[in-house]
């Protein structure tokens, strides 16, 4: 009866690291650059960071942020972004969730 219990807790455990990884966007070096480079042809002028907002994954910027639609066709998910200082931050579209932070 204890080893069930230790089971429960371990599957839910696993479980729990799958949901997670599956909410992981992962995007490659090599859509990285082509994102790169898009944005230096843009002349997308660099913000400040919104005060009270941590530019990390996971972070929702708020509605006075400007960002622009992603059109890189190397990219197959649409993603928005914003250049925030040297960051470029890409964003789900619809949800304006950090998705990825390229230095």
């Amino acid at each position: 009866m204890r080893n069930s219990g230790l089971w429960l807790v371990t599957g839910l455990l696993l479980a729990g690291a799958g949901v997670a990884a599956a909410d992981t966007i992962v995007v490659t070096p090599e859509e990285q650059t082509a994102i790169k480079d898009y944005v230096v042809t843009q002349k997308v002028t660099p913000i400040e960071p919104p005060s009270g907002v941590q530019i990390t994954v996971g972070s929702t910027l708020p509605d006075t942020v400007e960002v622009h639609a992603l059109d890189v066709p190397k990219v197959k998910t649409k993603y928005d972004y914003v250049v925030i200082g040297k960051q470029t931050v890409l964003v789900e579209p619809k949800t304006r969730k950090i998705i990825q932070v390229i230095e």
